[in-house]
Order: C-alpha cells, then structure tokens, then sequence
C-alpha cells in the first residue's frame, strides 16, 4: 500500500521503536505498557503503511532489516520531537513560565519596577521577565503588533482591543524651588495652576498630557513650552534651578526631590489631581488569567507605596 494513503500513528512509531531497541517482543511490550499481540499487531500496521519490511521475524529472535535499521533512526528522532513539543505545549500551560515581555512608560518604570522585579523574583522565579522602557505610543504599537505582551502605564488608554487591568490611583503633588511662597504647603487650591510657570515634559510622555489636563480643568488654556525636559529627573533639577514649578506623580517623589536640597513639596486639596495606574493586555490574550493574577499580586504588592489600590 502506498504511504501516502496512510499516516503512521505516533502509536505503531513507539511500538517500531521500542521493538528496535529491546529486539524482543515481549520485553519491548513491557518496556511501554503495551500488551504483546498488540505490539506486535501495531508494527504490522507500520509496515503496511510505509510499504515496507521492517523487521525479520524467526521463532528465536527479531531482527531488524535493512530498511528497519535505517528507519528506525529516524524514528527515534520523531519521536523526540514529539516529546519535546509536549514538554513545551506543558510549559506554555504552566502559568508564569516563559518569556513575559512587559512594556512600561518612562515616569512609572524607575518608582514601580522595584515593587515588580522583587515580585516576579520572590512569586514566580521560573518567569523569564524582558523588561521595555517606551513612551505610550511605542508601548501601544507593540502591544498590538505581538512584540510586547502587556503594558505597565497610565490610563485611560480608550484603545480598542485593549483591555486595562488597573492597580491604583495616585496623587499629583506641586514640586517647587525653596522660597516658593506654595512650598511645603497643604490645601493648595487648583486654580493657582493658572499664574504659575509650569515645567513640563516634551510631547509625547502622556505625563505631560495629564499635567495639561490638570490645568485645563483649573481653567488654565495653555501652558507656554518655554522649557522642556526630556526626563522627570531634569525636570526636578530645573525647579531646583528656579525655573519654575512642576507636577510629579506621588510615586516619584521620594526618589526625585531627593537628588537636591533645594526642592519642596505641596499637597493640593481633597480632590487631588490623580493619575491611574494598570496594566494593559490584548483583549482576549492567551494569557489574560495570568495576567490577571499578576494585576493582583500586584495590587497587594504596591500596599507600601502611597497611592490607592483599586480593584475591578
């Protein structure tokens, strides 16, 4: 009969292999759980399919013929491929393992990536965790295209087929040069955002989005980008310097105003100008429960951190 009329099964393949290696029926049999006349019934229909003579049978032994021990090589090789695709299909079922390439915008990755990398380390050791440092935009794209598998930044994002996972709220603070008249003060109106020389970010950190936001919604219509910077740490250093005020995210403070001493600090009234924190996912990935647990962990991992977790 022609091969190409039937397939072998993985099943007459082990029992060819098996009784290649033992060149004894019964103990071929034993060795994979099969009972003999199956065995032996199995690598008849092996030889069937292929069209070919595999063994020599005499009443005292078995012998492999000519085209048996040049296929037999063969078979073993399929048969450890076979093996090592189910090692990995387990991997890939096994929940944080692999590669998890997590995407994270630059005014969240230096204050949050401690809390995830001693996460990740302590919970879940065998997850082989790439780090991306991008702006929103980068970020997006690569979530959609499959180069990066979820997201760590601000939102709201309001792009379809992407789900959002978030993990808290958290306060904006008003950063001054010492001698401020605001600085170090509680209970800072919003509307003071209208007279004073905000710094910001250049485009495209959505951080400077939400700061332009914020002083819309003080009644502010636009903010004149006489100085911009490229990074949250130089943008500390140029109100240090005493070019103006700025807005930092409560998560960055600590690490930010602690590289001078001419910097102080001030808390807006109840409600506070806030930005949301989550992760974000392809809607409907592969992997969404893990990442939803991983949203967990993470929200109880952030108790340290002064923002507010939220839950779904």
């Amino acid at each position: 009969m022609s091969a190409k009329k039937r397939q072998p099964s993985l099943a007459q393949l082990r029992a060819f292999a098996a009784v290649a290696e033992h060149l004894h029926f019964r103990d071929a049999a034993a060795a994979i759980g099969m009972s003999q006349p199956a065995l032996s019934g199995a690598v008849s229909a092996l030889e069937e399919a292929l069209g070919v003579t595999l063994l020599e049978r005499t009443t005292r032994k078995v012998l492999l013929s000519p085209a048996g021990e040049r296929l037999a090589v063969r078979t073993k090789a399929v048969l450890a491929e076979v093996g090592a695709l189910l090692e990995e299909a387990e991997a890939v079922r096994a929940p944080f393992t692999g590669a998890l390439r997590l995407g994270v915008i630059p005014t969240v990755a230096p204050y949050l990536l401690p809390t995830v990398l001693r996460l990740v380390h302590d919970r879940y050791p065998d997850l082989d965790l790439q780090v991306h440092e991008e702006q929103t935009a980068s970020l997006l794209d690569g979530l959609t295209t499959g180069r990066l598998d979820l997201l760590l930044l601000a939102v709201p994002l309001g792009v379809p087929g992407v789900t959002e996972l978030p993990l808290f709220d958290e306060d904006f603070v008003l950063v001054t040069p010492l001698g401020h008249r605001l600085g170090g003060r509680e209970g800072i109106q919003r509307s003071v955002l209208r007279e004073l020389n905000l710094l910001l970010l250049d485009e495209g950190h959505c951080l400077r989005d939400q700061a332009l936001d914020i002083c819309r919604e003080a009644g502010r219509a636009d903010v004149p980008a006489t100085t911009t910077a490229a990074g949250l740490s130089t943008l500390v250093q140029l109100v240090a310097g005493g070019l103006g005020v700025t807005l930092l995210p409560r998560t960055a403070v600590r690490v930010e105003t602690s590289r001078s001493s001419q910097l102080l600090t001030g808390s807006f009234a109840a409600p506070a100008p806030t930005r949301r924190i989550a992760l974000a996912m392809r809607t409907g990935a592969a992997r969404a429960g893990e990442y939803g647990e991983l949203a967990g962990a993470l929200r109880e991992a952030m108790t340290d951190l002064p923002v507010r977790t939220v839950h779904e």
